[in-house]
């Protein structure tokens, strides 16, 4: 047995290994000693291996997807090894010594789950593989719960965003070489272009790929290596997918990884969804309908018609709560097809998967003729309807062949109605026949022996079998008395009767051949089922979708939000905007949000925002990035009114961490949040700066934060909201023409600090830090002493000009540029005009001396 165990686990590689024996999965050796440890159970040995105990511990087959949650969740992979062949046929094939045979017959891992109890049935749970080709990135992703499956082309700057979008539970990649991210590391040879398009040919059953669009040959690379991973893990079973949608990153607003971070978009900096932006609009009422909403949210559109046509239908409900309510209270009932779905196709569902496949199809045929009678024109809805429909058929079918709640479990039959089969229907009947002829006879048993104690009982091991106490059973044990002895165990006596025999095996035949014809009936129908799973996927999408809008409108006529416009060119005007998280955290403590305007026009694209900590400034910076998210993910926005143009790019760069895995400080995490912003803004961004440069020293700081604006205003010229205490900055409104002042309102009175959460134009009078510190609770002593520093050093300013004395004089961005890339233009040319392998000792150390009096000169 070892030796079979030692070649399925060379077999696993890394995997945990769970080897079934009898009703138990039992794992050895290191699998053993981790299980233990992870799962909190008693580790064991059994027998000796090079001439060492072997470690050992188990979980019962029955609960063994409980465990195995726990294992994926600790970010273990488990290889389920299954008994490939019974006890009786491997005895016929080598005897009665003969090792039942095993096998791997699936390998669980994070991406790969399909079982209900495994999943978050609001989360998506994306497999994504990375590919390369010819110098270009490519992403496939799939979703085997539901079919789910895109290929998405991008930059190699964007592959971080796209990996931070997906939130993938499994990350492929190549062994080939180093992907940050990657969870798995699959051999490079499964990467392979020309391999990945003969894998999708024959996945789909095509000649030519053109019908799903052109692929690259990076998105071959990746559709291939994650195929191929796929069917490795499921060992030739392969999942449900959907033909692949081809995308690229341009589609969607690039949001990356710091800033979805930070605007805490589907989850909190915690992890957890309480507290973020999805889990405060989410008023979905299925579970299909929560998972495209976090994938909206994720991936805003830049498609104007696809945003309006969702803010239509969002319309339509909002403006219509009867039929809303409605429409909400039909899609509460329904079951999750989707996932049932993908059960299926994997092999993994059961009659419980069809009965839901059959009432959420005749749900959704009720609902789509509920919504055929809306004469308003909408393109989403016509174009989405129609999938609602089209199933009656297969309804009919299963509403036929299906009890009216069909159980987890197929094993013990009971799931084909009567009336379906006429055979069934009869084996059924001579099963219960032969139960009361087994009742009859254990009475008149009871008659004949006097024993009214006498049981007739059924066990695994015996059958049908009688039962007395064993006191009474020494009538029954003479030999003529009709009886066969068959177990005597403490206070009871077993036996048989050749009439109990016979209407026992009566009862066990038909019951096995009920199970055997409901067993075939159910494979027919999934068969069935399966033949349409296009067009049901195609239900699910349309429910989902249904869901999100009728959702996002409750959540509107809730907050009172308003619906955006979309304009042409890159602007931002919002009237009375609001934070969607922070307001209903305020409204639970009982008080009123401050609502704020913001406008960004080409005169003033860059705000330039101060005030004292507390004041409000990053909710502000925050709330509008927010209301950004939601207008082009379709939904109304906490607002009395937005009208603005499309955001290609989102950055944020608000609040402070740290990276000490990867060796970074919180300051250097944000120089390199900071860089990128600088890097990737284009005049059609977003982005939203707060405190930049208070990480090192005044001067350095400041020194920063002047450039970044510079920056910012003359190269990126894109919309931007900077929050700052650094005073000194708003000298640049007087050199740079799109920079406008603004500060939020704050007041001490009897010396107390009053935050008012107001936004008004203009710098800020000061910084009120001793009032915040006061407000604190620093000890009195302390602020005083501050309060006596800080007039020492405003008496140095006043005498120096302080710390800004002398930018005035400074050149702007762009002009101070040109000087420096005009010296190293010198120099570099210097350098490159160099022979150095015929250059002297001499001659290399004049050189030397030139280069360094043209960077002196420079």
């Amino acid at each position: 047995m070892m030796a079979q165990y030692l070649g399925l686990k060379a077999e696993a590689e890394d995997c945990l290994l769970f080897y079934r024996m009898g009703d138990f999965f039992e794992l050895f050796f290191d699998d053993a000693r981790i299980a233990s440890s992870v799962l909190d159970i008693a580790l064991t040995a059994r027998g000796e291996h090079d001439g060492e105990k072997i470690p050992m511990c188990g979980v019962p087959v029955h609960a063994a997807t409980a465990y195995l949650q726990r294992l994926i969740k600790a970010g273990h992979r488990v290889a389920i090894a299954e008994q490939t062949e019974t006890p009786a046929e491997a005895k016929a094939r080598g005897g009665y010594k003969a090792l039942v045979a095993r096998g791997i017959v699936r390998v669980v891992t994070a991406g790969t789950l399909t079982e209900e109890a495994l999943l978050d049935a609001r989360s998506d749970n994306w497999c994504v593989a990375i590919g390369e080709a010819a110098g270009a990135v490519a992403l496939a992703a799939a979703d085997v719960s539901t079919g789910r499956f895109e290929v998405i082309d991008c930059s190699a700057d964007a592959l971080g965003a796209e990996l931070a979008r997906l939130g993938a539970a499994e990350v492929i990649a190549s062994d080939a070489g180093e992907q940050p991210g990657a969870t798995t590391l699959r051999p490079r040879h499964t990467f392979d272009s020309g391999e990945g398009e003969a894998r999708l040919k024959a996945l789909f059953g095509v000649a030519t790929l053109d019908g799903f669009g052109q692929f690259s040959r990076a998105g071959l690379a990746a559709a291939g290596g994650l195929i191929t991973y796929l069917d490795h893990t499921a060992k030739g079973a392969l999942p449900f997918l959907r033909p692949p949608r081809l995308t690229a990153a341009a589609e969607t607003m690039a949001i990356d990884a710091a800033t979805r971070d930070s605007l805490e978009l589907t989850c909190t900096t915690g992890g957890q969804r309480k507290g973020s932006l999805l889990d405060c609009i989410d008023r979905t009422v299925t579970g299909a309908g929560a998972r495209l909403l976090a994938s909206d949210l994720g991936a805003p559109l830049m498609d104007r018609t696809a945003i309006d046509a969702r803010l239509d239908l969002v319309q339509y409900f909002h403006d219509a709560p009867a039929q809303r309510e409605a429409v909400r209270a039909a899609l509460r009932a329904l079951p999750d097809i989707g996932r049932a779905l993908g059960r299926l196709a994997a092999r993994r569902g059961s009659p419980r998967d069809l009965g839901q496949l059959r009432d959420g199809l005749d749900g959704a045929w009720h609902l789509g003729e509920r919504l055929a009678a809306i004469d308003t024109p909408l393109a989403l809805l016509d174009r989405i309807a129609p999938r609602l429909r089209g199933h009656g058929a297969l309804v009919d079918l299963l509403r036929r062949a299906l009890v009216p709640a069909p159980p987890i479990e197929a094993g013990d039959g009971g799931y084909i109605a009567a009336g379906y089969d006429d055979a069934l229907d009869e084996l059924r009947d001579t099963g219960a026949g032969g139960r009361r002829a087994i009742a009859a006879l254990e009475a008149e048993m009871k008659s004949a022996t006097g024993i009214a104690t006498l049981k007739v009982r059924h066990n695994n091991v015996l059958g049908y079998h009688v039962e007395v106490p064993a006191r009474a059973a020494d009538p029954l044990m003479q030999p003529d008395s009709g009886f066969t002895h068959r177990q005597t165990l403490a206070g009871v006596v077993r036996f048989n009767t050749p009439a109990l025999h016979e209407v026992a095996a009566r009862v066990s035949q038909a019951g096995a051949h009920a199970l055997a014809a409901e067993a075939a009936h159910l494979e027919e129908l999934i068969g069935t089922a399966l033949a349409s799973r296009e067009a049901i996927a195609a239900t699910a999408d349309a429910l989902a979708r249904i869901d999100v809008a009728a959702a996002l409108a409750e959540r509107a006529a809730e907050g009172q939000w308003a619906r955006p416009a979309l304009a042409e060119h890159a602007c931002f005007d919002i009237v009375g905007g609001r934070h969607p998280v922070v307001e209903a955290a305020v409204a639970r403590s009982g008080d009123r949000f401050v609502a704020n305007d913001c406008t960004l026009t080409p005169d003033s694209r860059l705000w330039l925002v101060t005030g004292p900590n507390m004041g409000g400034k990053s909710t502000f910076l925050r709330q509008n990035a927010l209301i950004a998210v939601l207008a082009q993910a379709g939904s109304y926005v906490p607002a009395t009114r937005a009208t603005l143009g499309l955001v290609d790019r989102l950055f944020s760069r608000v609040g402070a961490s740290d990276n000490l895995a990867r060796g970074r400080s919180t300051f250097m995490v944000e120089m390199v949040e900071t860089a990128a912003i600088l890097a990737q803004a284009t005049p059609n961004s977003f982005v939203i700066l707060d405190e930049v440069g208070r990480g090192t020293s005044t001067y350095d700081g400041l020194a920063i934060a002047w450039a970044v604006v510079e920056a910012i205003h003359e190269d990126n010229r894109c919309r931007c909201l900077f929050a700052t205490h650094y005073h000194e900055l708003t000298r640049l409104a007087e050199r740079c023409d799109a920079l406008t002042l603004h500060h939020v309102r704050a007041r001490e009175w009897k010396g107390e600090l009053v935050l008012l959460h107001e936004l008004a134009t203009g710098p800020a009078d000061r910084s009120y830090g001793l009032a915040v510190a006061r407000l604190a609770g620093m000890p009195p002593a302390t602020v005083a002493r501050a309060k006596a520093v800080l007039a020492k050093l405003e008496a140095g300013r006043a005498k120096t000009g302080g710390l800004a004395a002398g930018l005035d004089d400074l050149p702007l961005f762009a002009a101070a540029a040109q000087v420096e890339e005009a010296t190293c233009d010198a120099i570099r040319a210097e350098v490159e005009a160099l022979d150095i392998d015929a250059l002297t000792p001499r001659e290399a150390l004049d050189t030397l001396y030139r280069l360094k009096a043209l960077a002196r000169e420079g």
